[in-house]
């Protein structure tokens, strides 16, 4: 291992001993906000001290093995300690590359729940039906992971799908497992209305939020923004609810809006949209903040098929991750097992972050 990721890994063992220490004091014990932030500290840092514990244990047998191999006479002894050696330096070796992936930053905004919205963008009706896939697939994919979905606003597309679908998803860590999904995904089959069975292409746009609680502060006065209640409405339009009970919010600054209408009364259609309104806000300051350091990075694109970050592509059943240059079964994604693309996301996410950390 690296003298200085080893010289940090030490510095993070001892500073979780001396949580430790501290929680069993009694004016930390006796004081809930002093034991609780010392606790979130030391949880913080939980995982790299069990797995450099770990570490240190396999390279404390390791050396005994190479003392043995070094120093014995009697030959089986010499072979087991040269077994035990090699399994011990795999084991370093494995925990070493897990501690390069804790020790990496961390997205604020991992654990976050999540607001996902898809629109149909480039190709009519179909690109609403593929949006309405695309919402079907993340369906089955959440069930997969215990995530629960509730929909938040809906706009049917006349053919089928949607030209647009809100939707939030709560669970364990949701946001690191699905910011990868924003951008523009694009589809390429024989519509149900081709009469000569040609292919055609179409996007739909993916957008991911992570949901912000009261730990994020962010300030929407009401001369900022304009409320508007209107009747919830159904597929094709029709009315589902028989008060006005939807609600719209335009944010006046920015020109966002937001409508909510799947809520059982106006009051907590109004909260959720301004909870999306809120989210929506501080993903612009990321934004700004990405821009700042290292260049805008669009967050779902203008649905132009150029922009496509992944293909569906029926005829082949084949799906593409452009980013990743990885593609798999397109019927076992959309059944669900999206996780396939996910995990492999995220490990070229890590690798790339891993070499741009020198570690």
């Amino acid at each position: 291992m690296e003298k200085t990721m080893y010289s940090s890994l030490l510095s993070i063992k001892e500073k979780y001993d001396n949580y430790t220490k501290q929680l069993n004091e009694p004016n930390v014990f006796n004081d809930i906000k002093k034991y609780n932030q010392i606790n979130k500290e030391k949880s913080d840092i939980e995982d790299i001290y069990h797995n450099f514990i770990a570490y240190l244990q396999a390279e404390e047998s390791y050396s005994l093995d190479k003392d043995i191999i070094s120093n014995e006479q009697d030959e089986e002894l010499i072979s087991l300690a040269k077994d035990d050696a090699l399994n011990q330096e795999q084991i370093m070796n494995n925990l070493e590359q897990k501690l390069k992936e804790l020790l990496l930053p961390q997205d604020e905004n991992d654990k976050r729940n999540v607001i996902m919205e898809i629109r149909g963008a480039a190709g009519g009706d179909e690109a609403n039906i593929f949006s309405g896939d695309l919402f079907k697939m993340y369906q089955k994919y959440c069930e997969t992971q215990d995530f629960k979905i509730k929909i938040v606003d809906s706009t049917y597309g006349s053919a089928g799908g949607y030209s647009q679908i809100v939707f939030t998803i709560k669970g364990e860590k949701v946001f690191s497992k699905l910011k990868f999904e924003r951008g523009v995904h694009r589809v390429q089959r024989v519509p149900a209305t081709e009469t000569q069975g040609r292919v055609h292409t179409s996007t739909a746009t993916v957008t991911v939020l992570p949901e912000i609680d009261d730990d994020i502060k962010i300030e929407v006065k009401p001369e900022d923004i304009e409320v508007d209640v209107f009747r919830s409405s159904g597929a094709g339009g029709q009315s589902v609810n028989t008060t006005d009970s939807a609600v719209r919010i335009t944010h006046k600054k920015t020109g966002i809006i937001v409508t909510s209408q799947d809520e059982r009364s106006q009051i907590m259609n109004k909260e959720t949209a301004l909870k999306i309104l809120k989210s929506k806000l501080y993903q612009l300051e990321l934004e700004k903040r990405e821009s700042e350091e290292h260049g805008l990075r669009k967050l779902a694109g203008t649905g132009d098929r150029s922009e496509k970050i992944r293909t569906y592509n029926y005829p082949q059943d084949r799906i593409t991750d452009h980013r990743i240059g990885f593609s798999t079964s397109l019927k076992v994604i959309m059944d669900g097992e999206l996780s396939k693309i996910i995990d492999a996301l995220i490990a070229d996410d890590k690798a790339k972050k891993i070499t741009e950390a020198g570690l």
